[in-house]
């Protein structure tokens, strides 16, 4: 397929741009980045240095294009939630980032008279808010706090697409990978021995390892019967503070060391909720179409991250 890529060009992009090119696809990345993959550039990908949030970059000839051309697209954008304090400005980009870009990439689908088949847009299970005790499915209500109404709000500006293109909405949990997101942040300080689970441990941590979440996207891409609502997360979900146990097993070291609330609430103000707080969340509709997860369990996905297979 021909496909447009935003925001990705992160950690998910990292494995999932060269995923989508060793599966047959030709590919257009859209990215405030002028090279966010120089190695790879011209190998079926090409790259357009915008900023997709801005209007002004919806009326350019080479994103123009590239719409038009593509046949399937994916909108991963946004602003990394828990890396900076949530002060009001950086609460506005970090709704803008997401709802603003999707509002003008439907706006420029419903003016083409031949949309791309199939967008696979990105959400995340913040949706549901937080609790200790609930289990969240795809049916699940939306939850009331900031995060939750980020992402209703995301959802609602993609499911104005047009009735020719099929959308796929990903609720995207923890994405577990070896070179970035949380786990790439927690792999140093557990290598060192200093270790252990943040906050009360007691929080869910619904998860996905990344390799499982590209090729999620890839099979959404490609296959007709995937449509609404999925719960991007692995089938056993856990705790911070079995999540902390598995990991320093995983390397052979301690993880006794807790993280206190207070003193991640002192660094990220609001934004330590991404972490102090969680939900436990179901893949239903994923194990229901029989999509395969090559790491359902927390061990194999840390023993993958910990000793990554070179590519």
């Amino acid at each position: 397929m021909r496909l447009l890529l935003l925001g990705c060009s992160g950690f998910v992009g990292r494995e999932l741009v060269p995923f989508l090119l060793e599966l047959g696809h030709e590919l257009t990345l859209v990215s405030r980045q002028s090279q966010p993959f120089p190695a790879l550039v011209g190998k079926r990908l090409a790259c357009i240095r915008l900023d997709p949030a801005d209007a002004a970059s919806w009326a350019d000839n080479g994103l123009d294009r590239a719409l038009s051309e593509a046949e399937g697209v994916v909108n991963l954008a946004g602003e990394p939630i828990a890396e900076r304090r949530w002060t009001e400005a950086h609460c506005q980009l970090l709704l803008q980032s997401r709802v603003r870009t999707t509002e003008l990439l439907v706006a420029a689908l419903a003016r083409l008279e031949q949309p791309p088949a199939v967008l696979v847009n990105g959400s995340a299970v913040g949706f549901y808010g937080s609790s200790t005790q609930t289990r969240f499915s795809e049916t699940s209500p939306a939850g009331g706090d900031f995060l939750a109404e980020i992402c209703q709000r995301w959802e609602a500006a993609a499911d104005q697409v047009p009735a020719a293109c099929r959308l796929v909405k990903l609720r995207i949990g923890i994405v577990l990978g070896p070179d970035g997101g949380a786990l790439g942040k927690m792999l140093p300080i557990f290598r060192l021995g200093f270790g252990g689970p943040v906050g009360s441990g007691r929080q869910w941590m619904s998860w996905i390892y990344r390799h499982d979440l590209c090729r999620l996207i890839a099979t959404a891409l490609e296959d007709g019967a995937y449509s609404g609502v999925y719960n991007a997360v692995s089938p056993e979900a856990t705790t911070m503070g079995l999540f902390a146990s598995a990991l320093g097993k995983a390397l052979g070291r301690p993880s006794l060391l807790p993280v206190p609330g207070p003193i991640l609430q002192l660094l990220l103000g609001d934004g330590a909720q991404v972490v102090l707080e969680g939900q436990q969340v179901l893949p239903e509709r994923l194990l229901a179409q029989g999509f395969t997860f090559q790491y359902p369990q927390l061990s194999a996905a840390l023993a993958a991250a910990t000793n990554p297979a070179p590519r």
